[in-house]
């Protein structure tokens, strides 16, 4: 199988959604814009909607998942891949049983194999993936409240890798959001901080040969592109040649990720 390409239509708090490209098959991950607004913004990049035959999910929240997409889904016969525990609430949105592929392990996505890791956040918790198609390995992770053990375990040997990072601690104490809400935020069960994405793409970096290292999720109110760009020329600064940070308001520029044999020819 060839290479992989990436792209971001936009990731924060009013809506998530990218799409990759996965033996010659576009893929989308989650589905938050409306379909306005996702039509849009993959022209960007000349890729339709009838190119998109499968959806995977990572969680339900109303900016990953837009209730809108429901029928279009049922209409077009794509296949919505999301883990069992999200099932009946899929159903309460409106997903059709027919669209719905679920999943509790690897499954299978464009001859690609598909390597789903549970992690914590809000009640059901969310899942991140990694897409392997034997010869190149893509990470897909946000949402996360904390960087479990096992999660780092699993994400080894990527080639590429798309990551939360939500918000700059400083900025999210001297908020004047509630205090509710920055404890939601930041108790483990919420987003991660720029450090705390830092930490785990350093380690990542160590057992892999990342082309790319995509930023989602920055919060608008509590984090810039600045300050992650310093963040990684203090402390990572070979790697910052090789990061994209996404916003919620524009595509990401296509990101073509070369497979392993490709790359020695």
């Amino acid at each position: 199988m060839g290479h992989l390409e990436f792209f971001v239509l936009g990731s924060g708090s009013s809506g998530n959604c990218s799409l990759l490209q996965v033996g010659g098959n576009w893929v989308m991950i989650d589905c938050g814009f409306s379909m306005k607004q996702t039509k849009e913004r993959m022209r960007t990049h000349e890729i339709q909607l009838d190119m998109v035959g499968d959806v995977v999910i990572t969680h339900l929240d109303r900016d990953h998942f837009n209730p809108a997409w429901c029928r279009t889904f049922l209409q077009r016969e794509v296949r919505v891949h999301l883990h069992e525990s999200h099932i009946a609430r899929a159903k309460r949105a409106g997903l059709d049983d027919a669209c719905i592929v679920p999943f509790t392990q690897d499954f299978d996505v464009c001859g690609a194999t598909v390597e789903p890791v549970h992690v914590a956040h809000d009640a059901l918790g969310t899942f991140s993936f990694i897409f392997d198609t034997g010869s190149t390995r893509f990470g897909f992770a946000t949402d996360l409240g904390q960087v479990p053990q096992n999660l780092l375990d699993r994400f080894v040997n990527l080639d590429g890798v798309a990551f939360e990072s939500n918000y700059d601690p400083i900025m999210q104490e001297m908020s004047n959001r509630p205090e509710s809400l920055k404890s939601r935020i930041m108790d483990g069960g919420g987003h991660l901080s720029n450090e705390q994405s830092l930490a785990a793409i350093c380690q990542i970096a160590s057992e892999s040969d990342l082309q790319h290292i995509v930023l989602l999720h920055l919060s608008r109110q509590c984090n810039s592109p600045e300050i992650i760009r310093d963040l990684y020329l203090n402390n990572l600064a070979y790697l910052y040649n090789s990061v994209t940070i996404t916003c919620q308001d524009r595509c990401s520029r296509l990101l073509k990720i070369i497979n392993k044999v490709e790359s020695l020819t």
